[in-house]
């Protein structure tokens, strides 16, 4: 598994054990798929209603698939011999990894995953262990076994299991290897058969890589692996086994400098410093280096382009282009392998893998992955490999997998309709997982912004201030007075090297400048000169909003020790909204594979139909900037009229407004209930209505109702909700509740630095 080393990415140790230990500890957690709320229900889950299947099955195991989890469950095993490039640890101590893998599963493939690890180093009691979990699951991922215990573990239980069984470390990284090596073979204009390969490392990463090359093409002859001791040649005894001499070669060459000698591939799977820039010079015309050695590669690409201009280079690491990153493999091969039922992985499957990958890279990158990067990527020599949030992996990458079981015959339920399989993989996944993954993306490509994190002495916000800027978001600005500040992050062990700037209200030069702004704005609304010196002196939420108004900073997140309301009467004083726009709030809610925003969740007690028809307008254009296609729907009690009442007749009225107008670019309808505007066979009963598909944008008809609302979806429905998120202001300010986590922070300080209200300036300029 590939350990990012990114500086965009780089946390404490306090910061990944909070994040592991808060709520509920680990990652993961069971949810029941059926409903649980009846005797009834309870009745057809367990006794006496689970006896049908359960004979089912005693007669035909196939049934399994149907009648239980199984299809879509993967064991994550371990024994913790060799966790990440941590070594020998133990099981228990796997168990963050294992979780973090099957997170993964779900996150990128659907795949319901639970770790499991086992305490033995002894190969022959962790295959005994594992050969029986055969009926549980319907394939097993091994990870972070040392060799040469995992080539035994993984060929002996493929041997005796009849599901997939898979080493991701040996595996995984062969795979996304290999297809950048044949993007890099495809722009070099060399062949696979005729191309000399230098191998730094004889692990079982290294050996696999190999394999998989030898298997597409790559002559036995044509390949120079190397451990510690030196090139693997022909009649070398030292430090070889039976799976190192398989890949020994008749040769005169001794060590890797000779090796890499006028070879056009090196492939790095060792240690830092490995290679070296005169082993580099030495390589053939368009020499390919692949250095993928975690944390820090054999050798860095800049040392690599230095000393040759026509390198084609990729490494391990999230900061440099061409990642091998196995998370662009194993979610999606199990994925094709589990819904064709396949009784092992087999190297025609990774194979398909490789060149599927590498045929996406070749394609034009989609407008969602541009956005993410800030540049549109384009098949070359700093792009040969996909990258991970690609939203096209998961219907590529599995019917590959799927139709390379069917041809070899290891699949048991061939698909018969590949192009209906490849449109159901295209909406399995959560839309709303990669939500914030595309803020961020966009945030880091976009110019940094200046956010303030007004409540600058608070350890939380001084965290979230911390990993904002060291996720790469933007410039962090902390108010509050430095000695304090210093204090406190000393005791949270950040470095002094923050590179945080803190500004201090009573101290600054601008002070002054800020109360004459102040008090020219409020002079006629009862304030004298030394009030407004007062607020600027000592409420940190108007010194910040003046940083704003003066353009001294582009955005402020705060309220994690004040009431949401003060901070907006504060921020108020200040800052005015958008000409012809309304100050509202916006939530999202993240559940059951949808993602849902509800308007107005934060500003007005009750709207009147004109306020309800302006909150719909911005609030869709909000929805669409963060890459949703906006269905609104108004929310009332009643549908359509039935019943009648002041209430549904100024939401009624709303909708009539916004037909008046003629210049909606989105779908609207109301008044209706949220169950009406949630299903659309709920709807069948009134033909005439205009939505299509679910409303994911609902308005309420008040502040009460919304806020309510959301809150018991968080509460008590699991859902994740994000915000709300102020809309409308002429300066970005975001403000969370009170005593928020930091990472609710940091998700709200990073929408401070979105342009989320884009689309609607652009929409209302162009009318």
């Amino acid at each position: 598994m590939a350990i990012s080393s990114d500086n965009n990415t780089k946390v404490s140790d306090e910061e990944a054990l909070s994040f592991h230990a808060r709520g509920k500890p680990g990652k993961l957690e069971v949810t029941p798929t059926k409903p649980m709320a009846t005797q009834r229900d309870l009745s057809l889950a367990y006794s006496p209603g689970v006896a049908a299947p359960v004979k089912a099955i005693a007669e035909d195991p196939d049934l399994a698939y149907d009648y239980t989890s199984k299809g879509n469950m993967v064991a994550v095993i371990s024994n913790g011999t060799a966790i990440l490039g941590l070594g020998d640890l133990g099981a228990l101590a796997s168990k963050p990894v294992m979780e973090g893998k099957s997170v993964l599963f779900k996150r990128f493939a659907d795949i319901d995953s639970i770790d499991l690890e086992v305490d033995t180093s002894d190969p022959e009691a962790f295959i005994n262990c594992v050969k029986y979990l055969g009926p549980a699951f319907g394939g097993i991922n091994l990870e972070d076994i040392k060799a040469p215990d995992s080539f035994v573990i993984e060929q002996t239980l493929k041997d005796i299991m009849d599901i997939p069984v898979f080493h991701d470390d040996q595996h995984g990284t062969a795979i996304i290897s290999a297809a950048g090596l044949l993007n890099a073979l495809e722009i070099t204009g060399k062949s696979m058969k005729d191309i000399r390969v230098a191998v730094s490392g004889a692990g079982s990463a290294a050996l696999s890589v190999i394999s998989l090359i030898k298997a597409m093409g790559l002559p036995h002859e044509n390949a120079l692996i190397c451990d510690r001791k030196g090139v693997l040649y022909q009649g070398r005894e030292d430090g070889m086994d039976q799976w190192r001499s398989a890949h020994a070669v008749e040769t005169d060459k001794r060590t890797l400098a000779e090796a890499i000698d006028g070879a056009d591939v090196v492939l790095g799977l060792s240690a830092a410093g490995a290679i070296t820039p005169e082993m580099i010079k030495s390589m053939a015309k368009d020499p390919i280096i692949f250095a993928m050695a975690n944390p820090i590669p054999e050798i860095l690409p800049e040392e690599v382009h230095e000393t040759r201009s026509d390198a084609i280079m990729a490494t391990g690491r999230s900061d440099y282009p061409n990642q091998v990153n196995n998370v662009l493999g194993f979610p999606y091969i199990f994925r094709g392998a589990l819904d064709v039922r396949a009784r092992t992985i087999n190297d025609e499957m990774k194979v398909a893998c490789a060149q599927a990958l590498a045929a996406l890279a070749r394609e034009d990158v989609p407008d969602e992955v541009a956005a993410a990067y800030g540049k549109r990527l384009q098949f070359g020599r700093d792009y040969i490999i996909p990258t991970p949030f690609d939203p096209r992996l998961v219907s590529r990458i599995p019917p590959a997998v799927a139709k390379a079981a069917m041809d070899t015959g290891v699949a048991r339920k061939p698909i018969e309709d590949m192009p209906a399989y490849e449109a159901k993989l295209e909406t399995r996944l959560d839309p709303s997982a990669s939500f914030l993954q595309k803020i961020y993306s966009t945030v880091r490509s976009n110019d940094k912004k200046r956010i303030v994190f007004v409540e600058g002495e608070d350890e939380t916000v001084i965290r979230s201030a911390y990993a904002f800027q060291q996720q790469n978001l933007g410039q962090a600005i902390l108010i509050g007075r430095d000695d304090q500040v210093q204090r406190s992050m000393q005791r949270l062990g950040l470095p002094q090297s923050h590179n945080m700037e803190i500004w201090n209200a009573r101290a600054s030069a601008n002070t002054p400048k800020y109360t004459d702004y102040v008090y020219e704005r409020l002079q006629r609304q009862g304030y004298l000169y030394r009030d407004c010196q007062r607020l600027v002196n000592n409420d940190r939420n108007v010194f910040s909003a003046c940083m704003l108004a003066m353009n001294h900073a582009d955005g402020m997140v705060t309220g994690v020790t004040r009431h949401y309301n003060v901070v907006m009467d504060n921020v108020r004083l200040v800052l005015d909204p958008r000409p012809g726009e309304r100050v509202i709030g916006l939530s999202a809610v993240l559940a059951k594979g949808r993602a849902i925003f509800m308007a107005d969740t934060t500003s007005t007690q009750v709207s009147d139909s004109q306020r309800l028809a302006d909150i719909a307008v911005q609030a869709a254009h909000a929805v669409r900037s963060l890459g949703f296609t906006p269905k609104v729907a108004f929310l009332s009690y009643s549908n359509f009229g039935n019943p009648r009442s002041e209430h549904s007749e100024r939401v009624a009225e709303a909708v009539r407004i916004l037909d008046r107008r003629g210049d909606c670019d989105f779908e609207y309808e109301g008044e209706m209930t949220p169950r009406m505007a949630l299903n659309e066979e709920n709807r069948r009963i009134y033909p005439f209505s205009r939505l299509t598909g679910s409303a994911n944008v609902l308005i309420a008809p008040g502040i009460h109702s919304g806020a309510v609302a959301t809150k018991l979806m968080s509460e008590i429905g699991g859902a994740v909700v994000i915000g709300p998120v102020l809309i409308g202001l002429e300066k970005p300010v975001q403000i969370v509740q009170t005593a928020s986590k930091a990472g609710d922070v940091v998700t709200l300080a990073a929408l401070a630095a979105y342009e989320l209200d884009q689309e609607h300036r652009d929409w209302a300029k162009n009318r």
